[in-house]
């Protein structure tokens, strides 16, 4: 029994939905999910928590830009 492989998927910055840094639009696509959500989604936890914020700009730093693609 062999499993179907999957595509290679790399979480990284998006450089063509981005608002700020990318970072939601590159979340959003990597799980394959409306970037709208996601960016709701930080905001409310940005004012809830409080830590949002900080996730948000480590994210930022800490997520690659997107490379050239796989052959």
């Amino acid at each position: 029994m062999t499993t179907p492989e999957r595509p290679y998927r790399r979480l990284t910055l998006s450089t063509s939905d981005k608002m700020i840094g990318g970072v939601c639009g590159g979340i959003a696509a990597y799980f394959g999910i409306d970037p709208t959500l996601v960016r709701i989604l930080a905001v409310v936890l940005a004012l809830v928590a409080g830590g949002g914020i900080l996730a948000y700009l480590l994210a930022w730093i800490i997520m690659p830009k997107p490379g050239p693609a796989a052959p």
